[in-house]
């Protein structure tokens, strides 16, 4: 197992155990998953496109990567070179050939900020669109004050197609594990997210809490149904009086061993199936992998995938970090995976949203590193009716702050609640009743449309 710990002391998981990880930390039973499908409304405006977020955790170095600053003082402008893209006129960093290949098929939203650089509450604040209320205590695990874009996407619109009626996959997955601000908060455990806790790049990458291993064979199977129907019928004998719902969850119980023999989630979650030389093009290795995964997935129906990825915390040696592990790692995953999706037919119907919680100073310290900075960042787009090719707003001389079009969370989560076919302006309930528009007045940044 390996760690990896940002500044505030919070270790953060690259390898943990396998489970699915519920609304309170504990674990989230199949069935109560499979409730989510049944019980999400469908928008009237639902428009077929799903969203694979790779969050870049701890702070993608953008004046280094998407928005470099060549002509800025030496203290400013960093070690790396830019590069032309396959955009005339755009360049990135000379790190990112594959990226830079793939960029007429993207949108880069620079100038973008909000304001916090501490990782809990800018975490938050990118993962739901809310800047979190008082109180709000970062080391919980999950800490959602608001819904995750993935469990808003998955009350309102539930799976893809076929995929709602029948035993497939569940709206909402997090690879290779659930973020502390990835949760459902007020919608409750029924939109909390599938939460993988596996890595897809292990030799032996399986979900045998959803499934068995590809090789168990069908008898087991059977006898694994038969085990679950006596325990239903203990339960029943014991709770049924007691509990007027123990019917529904044995329903629920019933449709995840449904699941479990279901072609489809079997073929969704078996990356193994993928031919090596496009397994090597993604890269072996957890952030390339859980892209191949996140496609696979929202080719299976699944409406939104979450990739978290540690750790961008560049304070120290923030260019040899960049240069010979975070870059390279990067570079092949998503440009892979805006190539594969286009040669799939898929990139119209699904948006990739590419960012970390904020940036890094445009003032380099003492050790060689960038610190956090939420007041100027860039964020990368692409799919899912995002006009490829073109890059709005734009930050100042030494991307300390933004030049024109100044845009935060609020407006990226009513964009993407419009491309996907939410009204932003609706409204939740909480548990009190109390009413929560689902985007906190923001505006859809119609220039990437």
């Amino acid at each position: 197992m390996t760690h990896s710990t940002f500044c505030d002391g919070i270790v953060r998981r690259d390898f943990v155990r396998l489970g699915l990880t519920g609304l309170f930390g504990a674990s989230l039973s199949l069935p109560r998953l499979l409730k989510a499908e049944a019980a999400a409304g469908q928008a009237a405006k639902d428009r077929g496109v799903s969203v694979i977020y790779v969050f870049l955790k701890g702070g993608l170095s953008t004046i280094d990567t998407l928005d470099m600053k060549p002509g800025a003082p030496a203290e400013f402008r960093g070690e790396f070179d830019p590069a032309p893209t396959s955009v005339p006129g755009l360049q990135i960093c000379d790190l990112l050939p594959k990226l830079a290949g793939q960029l007429d098929k993207a949108a880069l939203l620079r100038g973008f900020w909000h304001k916090n650089s501490d990782h809990g509450p800018a975490d938050h604040y990118m993962l739901t669109g809310y800047f979190p209320q008082a109180g709000f205590n970062p080391s919980l695990n999950p800490n959602n004050v608001r819904p995750s874009l993935g469990s808003i996407i998955s009350k309102k619109l539930g799976p893809q197609g076929a995929a709602r009626s029948a035993a497939a996959v569940p709206p909402y997955v997090c690879l290779p594990q659930t973020h502390n601000s990835a949760g459902a908060a007020y919608l409750g455990a029924t939109c909390a997210p599938l939460s993988v806790e596996a890595d897809p790049s292990a030799p032996d990458f399986s979900v045998p809490d959803m499934m068995p291993p590809i090789s168990l064979p069908a008898d087991r199977l059977a006898a694994r149904r038969e085990l679950l129907r006596r325990v239903d019928q203990l339960h029943q004998s014991a709770e049924v009086q007691a509990n007027s719902r123990a019917k529904s969850a044995s329903v629920f119980q019933q449709r995840a061993m449904d699941l479990m023999l279901s072609p489809a989630a079997k073929q969704a979650f078996n990356i193994h199936a993928e031919p090596d030389k496009l397994r090597n093009e993604y890269g072996r290795h957890t952030l390339g992998q859980s892209c191949l995964m996140a496609r696979r997935l929202v080719e299976a129906g699944v409406r939104c995938v979450t990739i978290e990825h540690s750790n961008w915390d560049t304070h120290d040696g923030n260019f040899t970090t960049l240069k010979n592990q975070l870059l390279p790692q990067l570079d092949p995953a998503v440009a892979t995976l805006l190539r594969d999706l286009a040669d799939r037919s898929l990139l119209a119907k699904t948006l990739v949203l590419v960012t970390g919680e904020f940036g890094r100073t445009p003032r380099i310290n003492k050790n060689a590193g960038r610190d956090h900075w939420g007041p100027s960042f860039t964020v990368l787009l692409a799919g899912g009716g995002v006009e490829g090719g073109r890059v709005l707003g734009a930050s100042d001389e030494r991307a300390e702050r933004p030049a024109d079009a100044p845009h935060g969370p609020e407006d990226l989560f009513a964009t993407i609640s419009h491309l996907v076919g939410i009204d932003p302006s609706e409204e939740f309930h909480t548990p009190e009743g109390r009413p929560v528009k689902i985007v906190n007045n923001g505006k859809v940044i119609r220039g990437l449309l």
